[in-house]
């Protein structure tokens, strides 16, 4: 790689992703935040028996950000970790600015159907379009 200094690497559930990110972060000895996006919360939702919907979708957030921090330590990483809410794409260009990252690291899906390629919301091509900085896209 070419000197990067601070890395941000979007995961989108994929431990791969994180791993790969890692991996490369590693050789260029830099700092790194991971980030998780979550789609904004519309409307009212109600479950049956559920007191608190903010508890349960936090939860599942939590658990997501115990995963990467299991991830980083396995390969010996610190990592700052940061779950935001909104529009994904939006998001992590966000991040990247405030963080002033050199390297945005995202995932691909290998199979993906030709609709979802042709019709898809192309969160990778928007973060590329609007990225402060180079983004460099892995299989996941």
């Amino acid at each position: 790689m070419k000197g990067y200094r601070k890395v941000l690497i979007a995961v989108n559930g994929s431990k791969e992703v994180l791993q790969q990110g890692l991996n490369l972060a590693y050789d260029e000895d830099c700092w790194v935040t991971v980030v998780k996006v979550m789609p904004p919360n519309e409307g009212d939702l109600h479950l049956t028996g559920v007191k608190n919907i903010g508890d349960v979708l936090c939860s599942g957030a939590g658990r997501a950000i115990s995963q990467f921090n299991e991830v980083a330590k396995s390969e010996g990483a610190l990592i700052k970790t940061r779950l935001e809410e909104g529009d994904i794409h939006k998001k992590i260009v966000e991040v990247a600015e405030e963080e002033k990252c050199d390297l945005i690291i995202m995932g691909a899906q290998k199979k993906r159907s030709l609709m979802g390629k042709i019709f898809g919301d192309n969160t990778i091509g928007k973060v590329i379009s609007q990225a402060p900085c180079p983004v460099l896209v892995v299989e996941a």
